[in-house]
């Protein structure tokens, strides 16, 4: 149940609210909303609690039932939508979030190179992998450390705040000094040992869905970060497999209105590993805008055949700039502005 305040309520008043459920033996998060605190009651209503009384309280405007599982990230806790900064972007609001970067961090001239480009033509987020979680134990690793001390460096040097995958609980700590955001894969939606601790970070966390996983069960996922106390939470389509073996995966275009109804968390896509084709990378990022998307997240390389991960989804730089060109046109139709 959530518990909306009224609008006159302080912050002070509405802490010592939230004081006195707990002593009545509730589990309780509070949380802030354009003009008023709303309180979401997690545990501790049992079926002899009359959940009507708490309509009783002075300082309470109405009462809201949860219609799903989830109870922190349902859209009925924050109407508005959830808006997360980081080094001034923001992620969720009308700026069109821009993720791109190459797939894997090779070595400190590549990230320099790309991260000199993207930032002259409208990204706002440098992505790079410094762990790679591959199919083949043969395959590409990343550079480990050394990678994000280049992603680190290139980040601050062009003003781009940086995102890269966390693969375990090992790396929690080494990743939140040198990233912005902490990526968690597909292949980890459901490690919950690992949400648990990314709850406990202040890095903002992109969990990207699984590729056999329900809507409930994506935002059940992000229920356990958040649960955790890390209200910071993107969620990322990057495609489902499916029957059809012409792509990697289906990108699933539906699961971005979908999930913009049913949580307030930002919803961005990756079209890159959604179709795991070059060619198809373009028209995916512009469908995956004009369906109202927060943002995209796009791998990009100098030399895109010769990336060593990932090369048939990797765009190069004419691709990127000819993207852009386009989403320029597309964002302001749905109210949002491009870099």
């Amino acid at each position: 149940m959530i518990l909306q305040l009224k609008k006159d309520v302080s912050y002070e008043e509405a802490f010592a609210f939230m004081q006195k459920m707990t002593w009545m033996g509730f589990r309780v998060e509070l949380v802030e909303n354009p003009g008023y605190y709303s309180l979401v009651l997690l545990q501790g209503i049992g079926s002899e609690v009359d959940l009507e009384s708490f309509s009783d309280f002075a300082i309470v405007e109405k009462q809201v039932k949860y219609q799903q599982p989830y109870k922190l990230l349902a859209r009925e806790v924050k109407p508005d939508g959830t808006v997360i900064h980081v080094k001034g972007t923001s992620i969720g609001g009308s700026e069109l979030t821009i993720m791109a970067g190459p797939c894997a961090i090779e070595s400190r001239e590549q990230i320099m190179n790309v991260a000199e480009f993207l930032s002259r033509t409208g990204a706002t987020i440098l992505r790079g992998g410094a762990f790679k979680p591959r199919s083949s134990p043969y395959s590409f690793q990343g550079l480990g450390e050394e990678g994000l001390s280049y992603l680190q460096e290139a980040g601050e040097r062009y003003k781009l705040p940086t995102i890269s995958e966390v693969m375990d609980l090992s790396q929690v700590e080494l990743l939140s000094k040198y990233v912005d955001i902490l990526q968690v894969g597909t292949r980890n939606m459901q490690n919950f040992s690992l949400l648990k601790k990314l709850g406990e970070v202040g890095n903002p966390v992109m969990l990207k869905r699984g590729f056999a996983a329900t809507y409930q069960e994506f935002l059940m996922a992000a229920e356990y970060i958040a649960s955790h106390g890390n209200p910071n939470i993107i969620l990322c389509e990057r495609g489902i497999r499916s029957y059809e073996s012409h792509s990697r995966n289906t990108l699933d275009l539906a699961a971005v209105p979908i999930l913009q109804e049913l949580t307030h968390l930002p919803v961005i896509v990756d079209p890159s590993h959604g179709t795991g084709l070059r060619r198809m990378v373009l028209p995916m990022a512009r469908a995956g805008v004009a369906a109202g998307a927060s943002g995209i997240m796009v791998e990009v390389h100098p030399n895109p055949d010769q990336s060593v991960s990932d090369a048939s989804q990797t765009i190069g730089y004419p691709a990127y700039e000819e993207l852009m060109d386009t989403l320029r046109v597309i964002a302001p139709v749905v109210q949002k502005r491009v870099a």
